[in-house]
């Protein structure tokens, strides 16, 4: 077989590298590092719907889905609207109408039908009541937004048709803390204007919610029923009663105003006495004429005067008062005696009893300091204060403050007549000793009166007017 040619056998040309030939389409293999946004590691809807297939048919499933959610979330909030709309009695009557059309051609019973049919008219007038935009403008004003206890306070609900129709009357209802105030807005030309004032209850303290203002559109049956808000909320604080006290400080200590006090100081105004020199006194005080005359260095020495720091501290415990008058009798102390401070410049302080959480491990021993920035933010939060049966007594009370509050000078103790001598000597201990504490008893059943124990003193009163006359008298002695 010498005459079959061999034919070597044909070499083919090494394959480039893919990162030297272009791929089929013209471009090289990407990885995923080359595309910053690329789907790897995405987790959200689309990918827990088609994971990470792309494609008509993985872009149609996630439109459908896309669909489907947007449609369930217009559909729920067209139906919270109308459930909101409809009263109880709206749906006994939408019930009926399919129920005794299909029983009355069913038994072939005329009258049934003629039931089904007139609830269904019924049902339809009442939906012809929900349609349509008022043309009024209703806003809210409140005269005063800070009342004393007792005195009178109103709000005014104003309306204004801004249309070119002639507005029917309307009745909003506004709630009033726990009631509702009817107004009846009467029908109103187009560019006028209609208000009606109503009164706001001031008996008590507290902080009274007025509004949003509503009108209602209702069907004469009253299957439908629709809540239109046309204002904001407001708020009415009703102070606790005050009466302008002497100073608080007269008579109890001795400031930069007044005199000096009896402890004695180095450096001050107000010179005691000469005492030999000692190391560290400062050679300023040395008086040279004495030393002369001596023959020893002898300084000056003086008496100690400080700006006085008071400190106001209301027990909220419901043990500590005997009933609801003694307690708001107790605020309105509280109240004047920090509104005074506050008018004399004094450095106040003002805490209220914090409470313990029903559920708690422990007993919580904590004041709630109230603001004294001015007058009326201090009765803002004294209008706040409440008593609780949780809250801490006169005791922990004077602990906890005579513990958080440096420089004290003078303490207010308030509380009722269930606190006895014994528990106020022990709160009056909680304080150092060179402070002045004042307890202030809230007893109408006792005669008003001033005594003085080791280191306190007790106000007894009945009234708020018998405060500014134990203050007077102690002022006196």
């Amino acid at each position: 077989m010498s005459s079959i040619l061999h034919r070597p056998a044909k070499k083919e040309p090494p394959r480039p590298a893919a990162s030297d030939h272009p791929s089929p389409s013209g471009e090289r293999a990407r990885t995923d590092a080359d595309f910053p946004t690329s789907i790897r590691g995405l987790d959200n809807a689309r990918t827990r719907i088609v994971g990470y297939r792309t494609g008509f048919l993985a872009d149609l499933i996630v439109a459908i889905v896309r669909f489907v959610v947007l449609a369930r979330a217009t559909l729920s909030r067209y139906v919270e609207r109308v459930a909101s709309v409809v009263t109880p009695l709206g749906w006994i009557v939408l019930l009926l109408v399919p129920v005794t059309l299909i029983a009355g051609y069913s038994v072939a019973w005329m009258e049934l039908i003629v039931v089904g049919y007139a609830c269904a008219a019924v049902a339809l007038m009442a939906a012809i009541y929900l349609f349509g935009r008022s043309q009024l403008t209703i806003s809210l004003h409140v005269d005063h937004q800070r009342v004393v206890v007792g005195e009178p306070a109103s709000g005014e609900v104003r309306g204004f048709n801004g249309g070119r129709r002639r507005s029917l009357g309307v009745v909003a209802e506004i709630p009033v803390s726990s009631t509702f105030a009817e107004a009846v807005l009467p029908s109103i030309r187009p560019g006028g204007s209609a208000t009606h004032e109503f009164p706001i209850p001031t008996q008590r303290r507290g902080v009274i919610d007025v509004g949003p203002v509503r009108t209602v559109r209702a069907d004469p049956v009253g299957l439908v029923r629709r809540e239109l808000v046309w204002t904001e909320s407001a708020e009415v604080f009703v102070h606790p009663r005050t009466i302008s006290i002497p100073s608080v400080s007269t008579g109890l200590i001795r400031d930069l105003e007044g005199n000096p006090t009896r402890d004695l100081a180095n450096n001050d105004i107000s010179f005691h006495a000469l005492r030999e020199y000692v190391p560290g006194d400062e050679r300023r005080n040395i008086h040279w004429k004495t030393t002369a005359r001596t023959g020893r260095y002898m300084v000056r020495q003086f008496e100690e005067t400080r700006r006085s720091h008071l400190v106001i501290a209301l027990s909220l415990a419901t043990a500590d008062y005997a009933n609801e008058y003694e307690f708001e009798m107790a605020v309105s102390v509280a109240g004047s005696l920090g509104a005074q401070a506050i008018r004399d410049a004094r450095t106040v302080t003002v805490v209220a009893s914090e409470q313990t959480p029903q559920f708690a491990k422990r007993k919580i021993f904590a004041v709630r300091a109230l603001s004294t920035l001015t007058g009326t933010r201090l009765l803002d939060d004294l209008t706040r204060v409440q008593n609780a049966e949780t809250a801490l007594r006169l005791i922990d009370v004077a602990r906890v403050t005579a513990e958080q509050t440096n420089g004290v000078s003078v303490a207010f103790l308030i509380c009722g007549s269930p606190v006895t001598s014994q528990q106020l000597r022990a709160a009056s201990t909680k304080f150092a000793a060179n402070v002045e504490v004042v307890a202030i008893v809230c007893d109408p059943e006792t005669v008003p009166g001033l005594r003085r124990v080791a280191g306190l003193s007790v106000l007894t009163i009945g009234y708020l007017e018998d405060l500014k006359r134990a203050l007077s008298r102690s002022a006196a002695l």
